[in-house]
């Protein structure tokens, strides 16, 4: 599964919300979510697949933290987009403003001199 993929599922997104926080176990994570357990492992595991989260085994328990790394990457393919959309919608308030400025005030409408 692609990483576009495994970030458009909402309860894929708040499992990575979470890991912002540390690294935490499925029973923590199963804790602060509205899923099942299973779900959560699911989720885990696409998550895992797509290089998003890593996986730490100790003892009985299996410990989930945040990869960074894939995200940093999307951020840096999508920098240029937000500069565009940026200067775009600066380019927009600039026009706004300018036709505010020009416009007679909402009180000067039909008024006779």
């Amino acid at each position: 599964m692609t990483l576009f993929a495994s970030l458009a599922e909402p309860s894929r997104r708040e499992i990575l919300n979470i890991l912002i926080e540390g690294e935490t176990t499925v029973n923590t994570l199963v804790d602060r979510m509205p899923l099942s357990q299973p779900s959560v492992s699911k989720h885990l595991k696409v998550l895992r697949e797509a290089n998003l989260v890593t996986q730490r085994i100790d003892g009985q328990r299996r410990w989930y933290a945040l990869n960074n790394q894939p995200l940093q990457e999307l951020d840096q393919w999508l920098a240029p987009f937000r500069q565009q959309w940026s200067r775009r919608l600066d380019a927009l308030g600039q026009h706004l403003d300018q036709t505010s400025m020009t416009k007679p005030s909402q009180g000067q409408k039909g008024e006779t001199p």
